[in-house]
């Protein structure tokens, strides 16, 4: 594969895409995102919580030949000092104390070891609660597609440690970033479905999501007056509806 184009993977088409075009820009600063063209090449199975997944590929290619003179940017060479854990790309908070961040390690470190994962977990103190962010090589296991998985661990942590207590604050659990990088696909597919029903006069519905990723998608697009949101259909295939304004 030459340098023009890049295979990008990810747990959903948007993700890979994003990845892939991620890597472009790095190679290309500057790059003007209209030229190039993304050819999917697997919409990715789910597998069963996670069991025998396999992640959305995309093939993301420069439609016109870099400007004479442009070279790629330089790819860091590896250093062979052993394999380091991956760590989060995001910044850690500062650690949480207290029997609640103890329990909520402990229950995040038992499910992980209990799927075969060597990872570490991290719980941090957000402004909104704790923050659980698991480490590791490769999370995809823990993560799921669509995030289906670590929804669901992120549920049963909150229902575990929480359980009896009044006014608890929830309980996040990320893994590599997951969440941030869910929310900016979110955006960008919440964008794409307000100008897809404005240039066809017709409402869009989007993939079943969770109950707070259709929350991303109606605050994306609440503050433009020419479409509307809705959600509809029936858990687990609940989805937001996007349409013009009045339709």
């Amino acid at each position: 594969m030459d340098d023009a184009s890049v295979e990008g993977t990810g747990e959903t088409v948007g993700e890979a895409r994003w990845s892939a075009i991620r890597e472009l820009e790095r190679r290309y600063p500057g790059l003007d995102k209209d030229k190039v063209d993304v050819q999917v090449l697997s919409e990715g199975e789910r597998g069963l919580m996670g069991v025998g997944r396999e992640p959305a590929r995309v093939l993301a290619r420069l439609t016109e030949p870099p400007a004479p003179g442009t070279a790629p940017a330089e790819r860091p060479r590896p250093q062979r000092r052993g394999k380091p854990k991956a760590r989060s790309a995001e910044p850690l908070l500062p650690a949480a104390e207290g029997p609640d961040a103890e329990r909520v390690r402990e229950l995040l470190e038992a499910i992980c070891g209990g799927i075969g994962l060597d990872a570490a977990v991290h719980v941090g103190a957000g402004p909104d609660g704790l923050v659980a962010t698991v480490e590791g090589e490769d999370l995809g296991l823990l993560i799921g597609k669509h995030g289906h998985t670590i929804d669901a661990v992120q549920y049963l942590v909150n229902a575990t440690v929480l359980r009896g207590s009044d006014g608890g604050r929830p309980i996040v659990v990320d893994a590599q970033g997951y969440r941030r990088r869910r929310e900016i696909v979110l955006r960008e597919t919440a964008e794409r479905a307000a100008a897809e029903a404005l240039a066809t006069g017709a409402p869009v519905s989007l993939e079943p999501m969770s109950s707070a990723e259709r929350k991303i998608v109606h605050l994306v697009l609440q503050d433009d007056p020419r479409v509307e949101t809705e959600s509809g259909g029936r858990e687990p295939q609940r989805c937001v509806v996007v349409r013009p304004a009045g339709a």
